[in-house]
């Protein structure tokens, strides 16, 4: 059975492909809203090296970084690691990305994964390269107005991050999310599906860490090797244990 769902995937994931050259073609500015009173969005990318489609979602969140116009955009790329037995394996793949992605299809009644797959505020999702319904769904996003108000406070010492947080408005089942992420990365790749191609990503998450609000407003992150506060930021999320959605984000200035 997990042959099938695994073939299932990749079958989905390349028909999906053949498409996203002409997805990637539409001009004009992605983030049109420019209200930042409102709203928020936050856009999880479910990516891989080992996927040859997925390149030119990578290249969408990169626009969408370049082009954010000031606005509340909070990025997340998700490596997900089912791809890494294909021939190349994916150096900021985790397992734990590819559950996340399942806990997604589970939540929004998705009979599979596929990659490269986006999800905006935890609430809709869509293909990854396809840039008018990226578009659509992250400027409707910041058009509705938050569920709650979050802070984040964050301080790097000793090889860990000291963070704290306040959020307005607690809710019922729902947890804070910590997203250590990497500003930007670089891969030569050998094998695989984009064997010789240079793949350049943007906001890589190297950790997701899960806390109760209600216990505490304060966690010690560990630091991974080669950490530096320019190179790397903190996003903060809160969301929904039920549903998947996204009530509340930012992210901390790194000292």
């Amino acid at each position: 059975m997990k042959s099938l769902i695994i073939t299932a995937i990749f079958s989905l994931s390349s028909l999906l492909g053949a498409c996203t050259n002409v997805l990637g073609n539409n001009n004009g500015p992605l983030v049109t809203n420019t209200d930042s009173t409102k709203g928020f969005a936050v856009v999880e990318l479910f990516t891989s090296e080992g996927c040859s489609s997925c390149p030119p979602a990578d290249e969408l969140l990169a626009r969408l970084e370049q082009e954010s116009n000031g606005q509340p955009l909070y990025l997340l790329a998700f490596h997900v690691d089912y791809w890494d037995h294909q021939g190349w394996r994916d150096s900021y793949s985790q397992h734990a990305f590819s559950e996340r992605q399942q806990q997604y299809a589970s939540w929004l009644g998705l009979s599979t994964v596929y990659t490269p797959q986006m999800v905006i505020n935890g609430s809709r999702e869509m293909i990854g390269s396809d840039v008018t319904a990226v578009k659509r769904a992250v400027n409707t996003a910041l058009d509705q107005p938050a569920g709650a108000s979050l802070t984040l406070q964050a301080r790097s010492a000793a090889r860990q991050l000291e963070v704290n947080w306040q959020l307005s408005s607690p809710r019922k089942n729902t947890h804070l999310l910590l997203a250590l992420v990497q500003k930007n990365g670089q891969s030569q790749v050998r094998a695989g599906e984009n064997a010789g191609r240079k793949l350049s990503h943007v906001q890589i998450v190297q950790q997701l860490t899960t806390v109760n609000t209600k216990e505490s407003n304060h966690a010690t992150l560990p630091l991974p090797a080669g950490f530096n506060n320019a190179d790397w930021e903190l996003i903060g999320f809160v969301q929904n244990d039920t549903n998947g959605k996204i009530i509340a984000a930012t992210k901390a200035d790194l000292h």
